[in-house]
């Protein structure tokens, strides 16, 4: 054990004396020099260094590490209340008690022994020691040390723990991280620290250069720019040039100055004016502030376009550009009508020496800035927001710009597809680098006057994201009672938006939320016939196809038959644009024929359709060729039209378990189930076995890829299950729709005119509807209405009774057998 030693202690704050370092200090706290004073009256003037454990000024031994370093005291410099002097490291120390004596503080140390590596000719400590060696060079030459002064000190430490120690002594690492290097006594384990502490040190001055560098590399290109635009600057005033920018300016503050704007708005737009004034042009925020102004002088804030409010004009164009959608255009020559009648026309409002634009549009007189507005402006289009709601291609978006067309205004189109983002609408504030003004404000921009026709496409696909709920923001844009103040984030001021016409659409009503709708009146596009779609394409789509393919009537001539083919066998759709672009196809073939000369013109029929298209591409449901045990006839409607399935039921043996397969969703399955109860329920007044009930009930509704859902297909499903409980066989002419409840009530359904549509499409003439459902016949063509037998029932039984071929007495279901004769036979009799 190595001998104890009393040693006067020297507190260090913030500092680690290391074994072979010389180290100065300054003094001032009294114990210190007296311990000072202490150790330079004995002979060899040791004390022992030891690190605070907290920078305070009064020290206590619990506040001392009890690892420190045993040093000399060198040369020493004595001034007024301190001392200055260099303290020479010589071995670690290790206090064993420390206490406070005559003033000072006193410890009883003992020489820390060290733990040498148990190999030093060890491969991987030697290249260890190397590693750290050709490190510590590194770092010194960084940080711009004599490469001489630097090789002869680490030459010189020739042991690996004294080696360590120097190094650590002079890096710049935390305070703990030096007094735990200073209680490691392992060398192998302090020499692998200390080389991590030097490598770390390292990465962190290559990074220092690196930013240092680029901030270098930035600011030259910023003053090398502002140094060739002064030369430019001269150059164009030698040359007589330099007044280009002023002019921009001064023609930027005459739009400005020229616009009727409220007395908030014109005290905003001076104070950014001013603020642009004060700017060197070429710094960053002047290109916005000019950006912004440029925004508002483009800005429609009292310029209209001239309204031609003549009804019967309006309906000629909007019959020329579109045919049916008779709900449509009521509403629109309702609310001219309405305009008509109120006398309320905002170019009225305008004095009749207003300049009228090359576009048509007039603009207000400008007049004193803080003048309130005509009385009236503001409330010409109080009434409700239009929503066109229907599926693809019905001409949901084309008849908003013959709207335009027949009211004169301005047409702007903006779609919401997948917009997330509630800047999309209210735009960015113009504290974030690139903000740009929301669509809204973009669009009265691009229309040029402040009552345009502004289309809002496709409001049913607004999605949410961490970036906000576009469609809330919507909600003020669609408020008659608040849009006279829209308030952009990027314009910051109010726009007056209540002279727009706005009209939305959508393909899915229930996907828009319930807040945005009321603000909205929706008007349901339906399906087209096929004689809607036959009268469109030939009256609207051929010639549009015959023009764009260069090809003139003569050359291309396509019948009715053709067109019904083309209709039936290779498109499926509600709307009529996949029939534009099969028109297309043909138009295109029948050119390139042409012009290769091998014919001068062409007829075609329909026959002639699959040798120009190719195979048909629709295999549309048909009627059955006979009656069928468990199979009925449903129809079903999707965005593409209405359409019939067949809906199969079979019995076999089991515990009575129903079966349900074909995609079902679960509105499906549930009628399913409440079809099932109401056989077994009433299956006396129906004739059935009970012991039918104790087999397996199959249900199956083919597409099986396709899945389906609804309640709609609650009737049909009972016919079907009936059917094949009692055995007998359910009509093939009949179609069935409705919904059904355990009672056996039939309730009604949506989708009527589609679904019949495509009933009659499959050969369909008799069709079982819920009574409640028999108004919505009128949207039917009256000659489609006149080729079907509309059978309204209230309850199943009067389903049951049309589809099974019987009818209800003495409560009981007879059926009609067609062998005997036409004799009525009970069921349960057979």
């Amino acid at each position: 054990m190595q001998p104890t030693q009393t040693l006067p202690v020297i507190p260090l704050r913030n500092a680690v004396l290391f074994p072979g370092v010389s180290f100065p200090i300054a003094a001032g706290r009294p114990g210190t020099l007296h311990a000072i004073e202490t150790a330079m009256k004995s002979p060899e003037q040791l004390v022992f260094a030891v690190t605070q454990r907290q920078d305070v000024e009064g020290v206590t031994p619990e506040l001392l590490h009890t690892v420190g370093t045993i040093a000399a005291i060198g040369p020493i410099q004595r001034g007024v209340g301190g001392a200055r002097l260099l303290l020479q490291g010589k071995a670690r120390g290790i206090a064993m008690r420390i206490q406070e004596t005559d003033g000072r503080l006193e410890a009883v140390v003992v020489e820390a022994a060290e733990m040498p590596p148990l190999d030093a000719t060890n491969t991987a400590f030697v290249a260890l020691l190397k590693e750290l060696k050709e490190r510590s060079a590194e770092l010194a030459k960084k940080l711009g040390l004599p490469d001489e002064a630097v090789a002869n000190v680490l030459s010189e430490a020739d042991d690996p723990g004294r080696l360590a120690d120097l190094v650590a002594g002079y890096i710049d690492i935390p305070t703990a991280e030096r007094q735990l290097l200073l209680e490691t006594l392992s060398v192998e384990d302090r020499v692998r620290r200390t080389l991590i502490h030097v490598q770390r040190q390292i990465d962190v001055l290559d990074a220092q250069e690196e930013i240092k560098s680029k901030v270098q590399e930035e600011l030259g290109d910023r003053q090398r720019e502002m140094f060739l635009r002064q030369q430019l600057k001269a150059i164009q005033k030698e040359l007589g040039e330099g007044e280009d920018g002023d002019d921009d300016l001064k023609g930027l503050k005459e739009k400005l100055d020229a616009l009727v704007l409220t007395e908030d708005v014109r005290k905003e737009i001076d104070r950014e004016w001013k603020k642009l004034q004060r700017l060197s042009r070429e710094s960053m925020e002047a290109q916005v502030l000019r950006n912004y102004l440029e925004l508002v002088a483009e800005l429609p804030w009292s310029a209209r376009s001239e309204e031609h409010l003549d009804v019967v004009e309006a309906e000629r164009i909007l019959d020329e550009d579109h045919y049916a959608l008779k709900d449509v255009k009521d509403r629109i020559l309702e609310f001219l009508a309405v305009r008509q009648l109120l006398g309320r026309k905002p170019a009225e409002a305008a004095p009749t020496t207003a300049p009228e634009s090359a576009d048509g549009t007039k603009a207000e007189a400008p007049k004193d800035p803080a003048a309130k507005p005509p009385e009236g402006k503001g409330t010409t289009n109080r009434g409700r927001i239009l929503l066109f709601a229907g599926p693809p291609g019905v001409g949901k978006t084309s008849i908003a710009k013959s709207i335009a067309r027949a009211l004169g205004r301005k047409y702007v189109r903006i779609s919401f597809g997948g917009a997330r983002d509630e800047a999309d609408i209210r735009g960015h504030r113009r504290t974030y680098v690139g903000a740009m003004p929301g669509r809204i404000v973009q669009g009265m921009r691009q229309a040029g006057t402040k009552n345009p026709v502004f289309l809002l496409d496709e409001v049913d696909k607004l999605g949410v994201s961490m970036q906000g709920d576009p469609a809330s923001a919507l909600l003020e844009v669609l408020d008659p009672a608040q849009n006279d103040s829209f308030t952009d984030h990027y314009l910051n001021v109010p726009f007056d938006l209540s002279e727009v016409l706005f009209i939305a659409t959508a393909n899915f009503v229930q996907s828009i939320p319930g807040a945005l709708l009321d603000r909205l009146e929706v008007i349901e596009f339906s399906g087209y016939t096929e004689r809607e779609k036959t009268l469109i394409g030939r009256n609207y789509l051929l010639p549009r196809q015959l023009a764009e393919n260069g090809l003139t009537p003569d050359q291309l001539e396509v019948t009715d038959g053709a067109l019904a083919e083309i209709i039936s066998s290779y498109t499926r759709e509600a709307g009529v644009r996949q029939l534009e672009r099969e028109l297309g196809k043909l138009g295109r073939k029948v050119a390139r024929r042409i012009a290769a000369a091998e014919i001068e013109k062409a007829a075609v029929d329909a026959p002639d359709v699959a040798p120009i298209l190719g195979r048909k591409k629709i295999q549309p449901e048909k009627i059955v060729h006979e009656d069928q045990v468990g199979v009925a006839t449903g129809m079903y409607y999707t965005p593409a039209g209405g359409d019939i399935m067949f809906i199969e039921a079979a019995l076999m043996r089991g515990k009575g378990e129903v079966l349900l397969t074909g995609q079902l969703g679960d509105v499906m399955k549930e009628s399913a189930r409440a079809a099932w109860t109401f056989a077994r329920s009433h299956a006396p007044f129906l004739g059935i076995d009970d012991t039918a009930f104790e087999r397996d009930l199959h249900i199956h509704v083919p597409a099986g890829a396709i899945p389906k859902d609804g309640p709609s297909a609650g009737v049909a499903m009972a016919s079907a299950i009936v059917s094949a409980l009692s055995k007998r066989p359910c009509r093939r002419d009949v179609a069935m729709t409705g919904e059904v409840t355990l009672s056996g009530r039939v309730l009604p359904i949506g989708g009527v005119k589609e679904k019949l549509l495509g009933a009659v499409r499959a050969g369909i003439r008799t069709v079982v509807l819920p009574k409640e459902n028999v108004p919505d016949l009128e949207d039917l063509p009256q000659d489609v209405r006149d080729g079907l037998e509309i059978v309204p029932v209230q309850d199943l039984s009067e389903a049951l009774a049309v589809s099974l071929r019987g009818r209800v007495k003495d409560g009981q279901l007879l059926f009609t057998d067609e062998a005997a004769g036409g004799a009525e036979q009970a069921p349960a009799a057979r």
